[in-house]
């Protein structure tokens, strides 16, 4: 069986407060993305793992798809299975490649053994693998709190609006971005700022790591502006980094400007 998992961009993302357990408490919007992976599980005689596509750093034991049958496996007692994972998502992005390859995973094993877990069943597995896999489980926007994996339901659609994603050759990794964040309460509830016109997010919508990490990366925030001046109604940082996205009101001509770079464009679902 083959499923097609996709990515994700954040519409704003605040960082509210340090945990006592070492995480920090956020507030972000995960608005699902049309750019995908190949996944493909079947049973086999005997357990393996391959891959194709980008590299994926790492090891190769560290990746998320086996870490979700081992999961199932310690759960269910589940037969050995091939695992391919063909890789299009650019890792070290902000677009949460592999937390959806984990997610799917888990769908599509839940799937393949007929296990009958439900949509709650399979987000609690996925909050043991990573803070947003758990909103890969289902295919809508959602609004994500606590560390990620808490999720509530957010009526809002981009639906046939142009978006254009950009990875430069630069990582950021989680644990960089947030230290050099500084925890705060917002003016407004991500809720109360989505419900306004989009024409009016590039005042009201923030991502919190921005800041600091334009300052460290000057580069990634010229992307940023720069689809700005290309016209974007609002262009962010994704996540932690390094993509950028600029959403447009129709499709951009002048994405040679970003020759060199990983970038992706396309109307949104």
């Amino acid at each position: 069986m083959v499923v097609f998992p996709h990515c994700k961009i954040n519409l704003g993302l605040h960082v509210i407060s340090k945990r006592e357990d070492g995480y920090h408490t956020i507030e972000t919007c995960f608005y699902p993305v049309p750019r995908t992976d190949i996944l493909e599980i079947i049973p086999a005689k005997e357990f393996s793992f391959t891959s194709s596509g980008a590299i994926i750093p790492g090891k190769e034991e560290d990746n998320l798809c086996i870490k979700a049958y081992h999961l199932l496996k310690a759960q269910f007692n589940l037969d050995p299975v091939k695992i391919h994972l063909h890789k299009v998502i650019p890792t070290g992005a902000g677009l949460g490649g592999g937390s959806s390859d984990a997610a799917f995973a888990l769908r599509l094993l839940n799937s393949v053994f007929d296990l009958k877990l439900n949509g709650q069943q399979l987000r609690g597995y996925a909050s043991q693998l990573g803070s947003d896999c758990s909103f890969f489980i289902e295919d809508k926007p959602m609004l994500g709190s606590g560390r990620g994996e808490q999720l509530a339901d957010l009526s809002l659609s981009l639906k046939g609006l142009y978006l254009v994603i950009v990875k430069p050759d630069i990582h950021v990794s989680t644990a960089e971005a947030y230290a050099g964040v500084k925890p705060q309460v917002p003016h407004q509830t991500l809720a109360e700022v989505l419900s306004q016109p989009i024409v009016e997010w590039k005042h009201l919508l923030f991502n919190d790591f921005e800041k600091s990490v334009f300052a460290k990366y000057p580069a990634i925030e010229a992307i940023k502006n720069e689809l700005y001046d290309q016209g974007a109604i609002y262009a962010s940082m994704s996540g932690s980094g390094s993509a950028v996205f600029g959403i447009f009101l129709l499709q951009t001509e002048r994405l040679h400007q970003f020759n060199g770079m990983h970038y992706w464009a396309d109307y949104l679902n």
